[in-house]
């Protein structure tokens, strides 16, 4: 099975579903597009997550960076005038350094993603979207900033006027990624943002192509009309999306044979351009929420 995954959503969900398949049937592909070089190292907080979450170390009271990190190099850093963008944990500077000197060796972004799952005793498949180099950038009245110092430096204030990617349309698919389609037809489209997190997967060259082939289940991370978490509901304004789930699935378009939503989410029929749409509790406040949201999701592939 594969997922697109992105953010703290899908993550969350991948808790519950590790837990009713095999880890070495599941194959997730992971948006880079907010990769970026803190402190000389190549931080990849998709990756990250990802990783952690397998590795039995991910923080779940953030879904971000490790659970009872430590903080000493960054405050290290901060004592002599060096502000980091991100607040970096000690074991996760140490993710950082070891991808970062993997890629100075000439590596891949994708072998050097595999080499750490190996490491970290990881049996599922983690592979980032491309090896190629792309970044969200976000227009706003005072210029264009990347994502990250968008949502982190500036909390996501700012108005969002636009969203680019740059080198996205130069992008493919790593052959690794390729790959795993040619082996599995089932997908998962994570609910996770779908303008910065799943967007970017979806814009790769002939990555559509490749869906429209695929039995794909779709989960949206919008209830009602505000997303569980994140910037995504600006980031849907900003690109001239309805904030819904009605919304996310016209960024999907006709990808999705079945969509996920929110049992509260009442304004939606049965199917929508061609998709079925399924209604439950999509609200992961606990493992037996995901574990439960896995198990309808995975059983509708055999519907």
């Amino acid at each position: 099975m594969i997922l697109l995954s992105g953010g703290t959503g899908t993550p969350k969900l991948l808790a519950g579903i590790r837990k009713i398949i095999p880890e070495e049937e599941i194959t997730v592909i992971v948006n880079t597009a907010e990769d970026t070089h803190v402190s000389g190292n190549l931080v990849c907080p998709d990756i990250d997550t990802v990783l952690y979450l397998f590795a039995d170390s991910i923080d779940t009271t953030k879904w971000w960076g490790i659970r009872d990190d430590t903080f000493a190099s960054n405050e290290a850093l901060r004592r002599v005038g060096h502000q980091e963008i991100m607040r970096i944990g000690d074991r996760d500077r140490a993710t950082h350094i070891l991808r970062s000197e993997l890629l100075r060796e000439g590596r891949t972004l994708t072998e050097a993603t595999c080499e750490l799952a190996q490491r970290f005793g990881i049996s599922a498949t983690i592979l980032p979207m491309t090896d190629q180099e792309v970044a969200t950038q976000i227009i706003t009245p005072d210029g264009e900033m990347h994502f990250q110092e968008y949502w982190i430096t500036h909390g996501g204030e700012p108005d969002a006027l636009s969203v680019r990617i740059h080198g996205i349309e130069e992008a493919v698919p790593s052959d690794a990624v390729l790959s795993a389609f040619d082996n599995d037809d089932s997908v998962i489209i994570g609910p996770s943002n779908p303008i910065t997190s799943i967007g970017p997967i979806l814009r790769l060259h002939g990555m559509r192509e490749i869906l429209r082939e695929k039995q794909v289940v779709a989960i949206s991370p919008i209830i009602g009309s505000a997303p569980v978490s994140g910037p995504a509901g600006k980031l849907m304004r900003a690109c001239g999306y309805d904030v819904s789930s009605a919304g996310v699935l016209e960024c999907y378009r006709d990808l999705p044979d079945v969509f996920v939503i929110d049992r509260e989410d009442l304004d939606i029929g049965t199917e929508i351009d061609g998709a079925r749409i399924v209604r439950a509790d999509t609200m992961m406040t606990s493992v037996e929420k995901s574990v439960a949201l896995s198990r309808l999701v995975v059983d509708l592939f055999g519907t």
